[in-house]
């Protein structure tokens, strides 16, 4: 199963040693509300074709310990791809084709993310004021 990860918590990982794609893995579900802005080296796979392609990032990140996933808010696409990755991986830990991993949800989703570390070129890149102002007034 998932577990939540806070805002500043996601930070301290991006800003760690930590490597991306070794270490960790952001994994952005927004559709065509991804323009705008993300967390940085977050991978965007797209809600309306994630189910489709469970298999293929399962297979790409079988070594990564660290899997977060996260929506615009994260209450509705967010939880629901982490829950469906979290059972296809735990399901091969179980037969033994996979190592112990962690999955969490990005509490807030990107939203709450970008309107704390906007600023922040550590953490979030092709950010748009404008977009923004018009999507989240």
């Amino acid at each position: 199963m998932f577990k939540y990860i806070s805002a500043d918590e996601l930070a301290a990982i991006i800003k760690s040693e930590a490597v991306p794609t070794k270490d960790y893995l952001i994994v952005d579900v927004r559709d065509d509300d991804w323009a705008g802005g993300n967390i940085v080296r977050a991978h965007n796979s797209p809600s309306h074709v994630f189910l489709s392609k469970i298999d293929e990032l399962v297979e790409k990140t079988k070594d990564v310990p660290t899997v977060v996933f996260h929506c615009a808010l994260s209450q509705q696409r967010g939880p629901k791809a982490a829950r469906i990755y979290s059972e296809v991986r735990d399901a091969m830990q179980a037969s033994g084709a996979d190592k112990p991993h962690q999955v969490f949800v990005l509490r807030g989703g990107f939203q709450e993310f970008q309107s704390k570390f906007k600023n922040d070129s550590q953490l979030v890149e092709n950010w748009d004021k404008d977009v923004w102002n018009v999507k989240y007034m």
